[in-house]
């Protein structure tokens, strides 16, 4: 413990000493330097992973029709029951019936991961996926449960874990914001708040791409406006801007602003390339899905992802959904299935085969599990399932991940994890272990005390480690 505290302090007092020397060479020189001690690689052993691409499925994906079937739900199907104790939930008022998968399921790969089937492409894929079966949350209520899975903080506030990440790693294009976020045309619960820098300073919030539209509002200069006089307009600029700042030393979000007058006159260059999709091959369109009407908003998503890693974006998260399915799962669940099936399928295949896949940490997963029931709605086909925060499903592709396994259970209707049981901070602090970063040492000092992305310390989930 006292070694640790002797690299935090030293950490902080080697950021707060640039400050007290920045008045002696000026404030771009000072702008400078504070961006490389925040940004500077620090490693703490030896990394697994450069780089993460999320795929955050919102909305809550069941397990049970998706990664981990139930038997035992077929022979309760329809069975009426109350809800007692931790099988309480934040809408299991009325009557309660268990629900049976409307999915079948196989065994895949040489692993015999258990798979829906309408998962059609994925299944060939399971050999390099790592399925975990024991992460649990805290809360069944989508803002905060989503808050949690990015933040570590139900409550939001607090960095993202791409910050948190680009924070340790730095950036390895500055060209390129080092954390993107490839959102659904309307912003998953909780919005921005996912992608917050939180207490991090400004340059580490996630940037997003729209949906639709331009990716980058303003991303090419007005017609009439050459690059020369641009540059001329944002070094007067700079110049006010520094006068502006030798006046209020530590104002990280004036600090980061200017960053971001320069990043955005270098991404005119670069990120016009890195989102054109036209340039790919044929067959590579064709693989992620795109042009086709299903599957071609997250086929774009997942491409882009692969292009923006390959020029050095550190952490890319992209989102689907909306898994929210009370009722109707057959129809609801087997289309969103099929809207990302093959474009994961793809990306999957397209990093393997660039070499990229090793050391790239690919995550699926998210904000909580269902239930094994819900109230019928209608009659007929239209039950669906609750919210549940103590049984979830996800895998890790890539990375030093342990492909091939399948970690954790849930007991045999699905309602609770049983085997290797972990908090999501465990899920955090693994994360951030296959990217080379020790969770107790990447730290920020902020009100009085570090802070962590767990929150108050984790531990390695070891099984999900080759």
């Amino acid at each position: 413990m006292g070694e640790l505290l002797k690299t935090r302090f030293a950490t902080t007092y080697r950021r707060e000493a640039l400050f007290g020397i920045g008045a002696g060479f000026g404030s771009v020189a000072l702008t400078s330097l504070l961006s490389a001690a925040d940004s500077k690689p620090e490693s703490h052993h030896r990394a697994r992973a450069n780089r993460c691409i999320f795929l955050m499925m919102e909305g809550g994906p069941s397990h049970i029709d998706t990664f981990d079937p139930k038997p035992e739900l077929t022979k309760r199907h329809l069975q009426q029951f109350t809800r007692q104790g931790d099988m309480e939930s934040a809408m299991s008022s009325g009557k309660r019936y268990f629900v049976k998968s409307p999915f079948e399921f196989v065994k895949a790969g040489e692993s015999g991961a258990d798979i829906c089937t309408e998962w059609q492409h994925l299944r060939h894929h399971v050999d390099d996926l790592c399925f975990f079966r024991g992460a649990q949350v805290d809360s069944v209520n989508h803002p905060t449960a989503c808050f949690q899975l990015n933040t570590g903080n139900q409550f939001g506030g607090d960095p993202a874990i791409g910050s948190w990440v680009t924070y340790g790693l730095g950036t390895s294009n500055e060209n390129l914001p080092g954390f993107v976020v490839l959102p659904r045309t309307s912003y998953p619960q909780g919005g921005p708040g996912n992608w917050s820098n939180g207490f991090l300073p400004a340059r580490f919030q996630g940037t997003p791409l729209r949906a639709a539209g331009s990716p980058i509002l303003d991303l090419s200069p007005p017609p009439g406006v050459t690059e020369d006089r641009q540059r001329a307009n944002l070094d007067l600029l700079a110049m006010l801007n520094r006068q502006h700042l030798s006046d209020r030393p530590g104002r990280t979000d004036l600090e980061a602003r200017m960053s971001s007058y320069e990043l955005a006159f270098r991404m005119q260059a670069e990120v016009p390339g890195v989102l054109d999709l036209e340039g790919e091959q044929q067959s590579t369109l064709d693989a992620y899905g795109i042009g086709d009407a299903k599957t071609d908003s997250f086929g774009r998503k997942c491409l882009l992802a692969r292009r923006l890693i390959e020029k050095g974006v550190r952490f890319v998260q992209a989102y689907a959904g909306n898994w929210d399915s009370h009722d109707y799962i057959q129809r609801a669940h087997g289309s969103l299935i099929r809207s990302v099936d093959k474009p994961i399928a793809a990306l999957l295949a397209d990093l393997k085969q660039r070499g990229l896949l090793e050391d790239t940490l690919v995550v699926w997963c998210g904000e909580f599990g269902r239930t094994p029931d819900n109230g019928m709605r209608g009659g007929g086909q239209s039950y669906g399932r609750d919210h549940n925060a103590k049984a979830m499903a996800m895998w890790f592709a890539g990375g030093g991940c342990n492909a091939g396994h399948t970690v954790g259970a849930t007991d045999e209707i699905g309602m609770q994890a049983t085997e290797d049981v972990h908090h999501i901070r465990d899920v955090h602090v693994t994360l951030l272990h296959l990217l080379g970063l020790d969770d107790n040492k990447l730290t920020y000092y902020h009100a009085g005390r570090f802070k962590q992305l767990s929150q108050f310390g984790g531990k390695v989930i070891d099984k999900l480690i080759a």
